[in-house]
């Protein structure tokens, strides 16, 4: 078995087929300090925890991660929280940043005796259709290679080789650009309040998520063609604090502003994700907005489907679940998507002509407080909103 990538999909399915005795091997184009430390999402689902807890990888989150399950929101009609982890199903979020999360899965498959390829790149899958596929890499040193394996999983993310590899007339793509940008931003700050700070405003939307006790992330809605680096950290400073409306409910907690990057809300999905013995997961299979931070979650579910199957069929002879993966998988990110777009309509002035952007920001102030007051919307969304 090839894995391509060593994310969090490429090292969850490799430390669940390891663990059943299934030979594989991880190749992944950046270096083991590059995948250690790129920061990414870092609120992990209650089904995603329980899911690590089962195979024995949660071990670090468990100890090093926080829960949470409280959003406010502020508009200019006031603000108001939402405790979801008493609504709904009950559940909460971990917050655990996912590079440590990487660092747990990577430190666990390596001591098990797993094997990993570092920057080891792939260029290409070769007879997927056929008995027995190949992947063409270029190796570290630089020189050229092919690795042959029974399957070969595409966990590479959307410009990897396993959906660079895929024939055009073999797959469906399913792409929406939902209008909207972000600029991310990583600070080294304490979080300004005790719960996931959703903003709207006629200036764009803000957030604030807590990653740590010393880190917060930020955004800010943002115009896509405007470099990232173009404010000032001050003038951004000032910009989340309008946006979030700190005048009224106290200031945000300022610190060096480590890392910042242009976001656009993008939803892409391909169907199928199997092809011959090529199998697309995480963000091979499909790209969602951060707006409800599904992506990495999604990415360990499939990586688990994956696994079971591949075991039921390598050491059973039973392909009724390698069958069943990518109609099993799109149910999970179909409704993830769906709730995706249902927060970017809730936080977000969508670029429209004049009547429909008056009509839009109608209805978003009729969800909003649908939201507030209605203790069915409430349950709906503390299901969704933790849920995958």
């Amino acid at each position: 078995m090839i894995i391509l990538g060593a994310g969090p999909a490429g090292l969850v399915l490799g430390n669940l087929l390891h663990a059943s005795g299934i030979d594989c091997v991880i190749l992944e184009r950046a270096g083991r300090a590059h995948i250690q430390t790129r920061a990414r999402a870092g609120f992990l689902a209650a089904n995603t925890v329980r899911l690590l807890d089962r195979h024995g990888l949660a071990e670090g989150l468990h100890r090093h991660g926080h829960e949470h399950s409280t959003c406010e929101f502020r508009t200019e009609n006031g603000r108001f929280r939402l405790d979801y982890g008493g609504l709904g199903r009950g559940e909460r979020h971990t917050v655990y940043p996912q590079q440590d999360l990487v660092t747990d899965l990577l430190t666990q498959f390596v001591n098990a005796g797993g094997r990993i390829r570092f920057e080891t790149e792939a260029l290409a899958v070769l007879g997927a259709y056929g008995a027995r596929p190949s992947v063409t890499v270029r190796e570290a040193d630089g020189r050229p290679d092919r690795w042959r394996a029974r399957y070969v999983a595409g966990c590479d993310g959307r410009h990897g080789a396993a959906r660079r590899s895929l024939p055009p007339d073999a797959v469906r793509r399913h792409h929406r650009d939902h209008g909207v940008s972000w600029l991310g931003l990583l600070a080294e700050a304490p979080p300004s309040l005790d719960a996931v700070g959703y903003a709207v405003n006629s200036r764009g939307f803000a957030g604030h998520m807590a990653r740590t006790d010393d880190v917060t992330r930020y955004y800010l809605q943002w115009d896509r063609d405007r470099p990232a680096g173009e404010w000032s950290q001050e003038r951004l400073w000032d910009e989340l604090e309008l946006r979030m409306r700190a005048s009224e409910y106290g200031p945000l907690r300022r610190g060096r502003i480590v890392q910042r990057g242009v976001v656009g809300l993008e939803s892409d999905v391909l169907e199928p994700l199997r092809h011959g013995s090529l199998f697309l997961v995480g963000d091979a299979a499909s790209v969602i907005s951060p707006s409800a931070a599904k992506g990495a979650n999604l990415a360990v579910l499939e990586a688990e489907i994956l696994a079971r199957a591949l075991v039921d069929d390598l050491a059973h002879g039973d392909g009724e679940g390698l069958a069943d993966y990518s109609a099993r998988s799109l149910e999970h990110i179909w409704r993830a998507q769906d709730f995706s777009q249902w927060m970017i309509r809730l936080l977000h002035s969508v670029p429209t002509s004049d009547g429909a952007a008056q009509f839009d920001a109608c209805l978003r102030r009729a969800r909003m407080e649908s939201l507030r007051t209605s203790r069915s919307q409430q349950d709906w969304f503390a299901e969704h909103y933790v849920g995958v």
